[in-house]
């Protein structure tokens, strides 16, 4: 990479300056990107379903793209997120922009070097991965060569994708949050084209797909390298295994892995178990995840990327009780919008996934088992969030050991509930959905008891009456959905697909409408979710 310019000078606001009016510019801005982002992946899933339906290719293509996808969130989103910025942002308070360098430059060329050798050993022992993952595809030879054929193209994005958030990791401790947040859109509009444009000249249509990831990593990589030189921090990579901080980030990421992503952990072995299921299995789950992936990114996601740097400048400055407070506003915010979001998408299931996605090849069996997935994994859209919340409670301490051994507990749970709704009651893909959801409440339920017994965070008094105005829009809410939702036949129409989108658009349009307008009546002001 080329030489940097000068760096930012050291007046530029950082995470410890920012005052309450910054973290709400701050998180507007990343919900903002991410809106974009999952309406844009909304987009390129009709897309994908409509060229190619919930059939075995898709199943193929799926697990190919989850495997990278899954690394992904585990790796360059959560364990190494959580690991570096934390350490970053103590380099950058304590020692300077100067140090801030040296560091981003060893962690770019030790990055490199490790996720480069893993890609290729990846490469080359596919089909292992692919049996590993989708042990289930072994009985259908096509399916499971597929899938091997497609990890191959697609596995190298976990080193592309990784450097992107490495450097989101920095422009985040700069403040620079819109560059960051953009780049998922880029990956979406990327696959849209490949799918739509590329498919049709290729002899296996669905391999356009796979080629579609790859090309999408190199674009947001390179979409982040003007942003880095801005601020002077574009890296110059060596390799720098002996250096005390790369060795503390190291350090925290082995453990952290278990940390934030138990969920992703917990959707993925719902994957293999899924691929042992009837065909189509995979896709059903798949459409349900992406859009419990909706509520999580406008607010879940955004929350957690704007507090993380800042929770890490304030326990650095040893300011405890900014800290608490930064956490608690943090809840009331995913709360207000997490609880909501619980409910009316467990009540709108089948018109959601009708008006979305029923057109081409996906068939009306395909959207009602679709439907029964995203209404058992709907529940857990709150319990997901505050994950996203909690978790950076622990990981901007530097304190990874507690919610990996909460994360095991977590992980082992999710499996004995996948074997009792999945086994012993014959929930099929259902009970994969139900599992994950109660396996993230008791994750959630668990980072919370951590931190109140350490003092860290507790939930006090104020939350009595801001709980029961949440409880009560929520009643106003689900009363109107259901007021005015037409009948399920309707849904399942094959006709009138544009008007099914603009219904479901103006019902969700007045579901929140009636939220806020019951919570203003009940004497909710937003004050109350400022952050002071």
């Amino acid at each position: 990479m080329s030489t940097p310019v000068a760096p930012v000078p050291a007046s530029t606001p950082g995470p410890a300056q920012k005052k309450g009016s910054g973290l709400w510019r701050s998180t507007f801005v990343v919900s903002a990107m991410t809106m974009l982002s999952r309406i844009a992946g909304l987009v390129r899933d009709m897309v994908f379903m409509n060229l190619f339906g919930a059939d075995r290719l898709m199943d193929a293509f799926l697990v190919a793209f989850k495997i990278p996808n899954f690394l992904r969130r585990l790796f360059a989103e959560g364990a190494f997120a959580q690991a570096f910025v934390p350490v970053l942002s103590e380099v950058k308070s304590q020692r300077g922009d100067g140090a801030v360098k040296e560091l981003v430059d060893r962690v770019a060329g030790t990055l490199s070097v490790v996720l480069g050798g893993v890609t290729v050993l990846a490469m080359v022992a596919s089909p292992a991965i692919i049996f590993l993952f989708a042990p289930g595809f072994r009985e259908d030879v096509a399916k499971f060569d597929l899938a091997a054929d497609m990890l191959r193209i697609t596995f190298p994005y976990l080193l592309l994708i990784s450097l992107t958030a490495f450097a989101g990791g920095i422009l985040n401790c700069y403040q620079r949050f819109g560059s960051s947040s953009f780049t998922p859109v880029l990956m979406n509009l990327t696959m849209i084209g490949c799918a739509l444009w590329l498919s049709p000249l290729m002899d296996q249509p669905v391999m356009a797909l796979a080629w579609g990831v790859l090309i999408a990593g190199f674009v947001q990589l390179g979409f982040q390298v003007p942003y880095l030189r801005q601020i002077g921090m574009l890296p110059r990579p060596r390799v720098g295994f002996r250096d005390p901080d790369v060795k503390r980030i190291l350090g925290l990421m082995v453990p952290a892995m278990f940390g934030v992503s138990v969920s992703q952990i917990n959707l993925l072995l719902d994957t293999i178990l899924a691929s042992f299921l009837v065909t189509g299995s995979v896709s059903w789950l798949y459409t349900a995840e992406r859009l419990t992936e909706l509520p999580l990114g406008l607010i879940g996601i955004a929350v957690a990327t704007v507090i993380l740097p800042s929770l890490s400048a304030k326990y650095a400055e040893k300011s405890h009780d900014e800290f608490k407070a930064m956490l608690d506003w943090a809840l009331r915010v995913i709360v207000m919008v997490g609880l909501p979001a619980s409910l009316a998408m467990g009540l709108l299931a089948e018109p959601l996934i009708a008006a979305l996605f029923m057109h081409g090849k996906f068939t009306a069996d395909d959207v009602r088992m679709s439907a029964a997935a995203l209404q058992a994994l709907s529940g857990g859209i709150l319990a997901f969030m505050m994950i996203k919340v909690f978790a950076p409670g622990y990981f901007s301490r530097q304190d990874v050991r507690t919610p990996v051994r909460i994360g095991i507990i977590a992980m082992v749970a999710n499996m004995a509930f996948n074997l009792v709704l999945v086994l012993g009651l014959d929930m099929a893909h259902v009970g994969l959905s139900l599992a994950s959801t109660l396996s993230a409440f008791l994750n959630a339920g668990l980072l919370y008891w951590g931190l109140h017994q350490r003092g860290v965070y507790r939930i006090e008094r104020h939350w009595l009456r801001l709980g029961l105005r949440y409880l009560g829009a929520n009643v106003v809410m689900v009363a109107v959905l259901l007021a005015i939702s037409p009948e399920g036949s309707w849904w399942l129409a094959p006709q009138g697909n544009w008007l099914k989108v603009g219904a479901i658009l103006g019902i969700c349009a007045a579901g929140a409408l009636s939220y806020f307008a019951a919570l203003f009546a009940l004497g909710f002001r937003l004050r109350e979710i400022r952050h002071h």
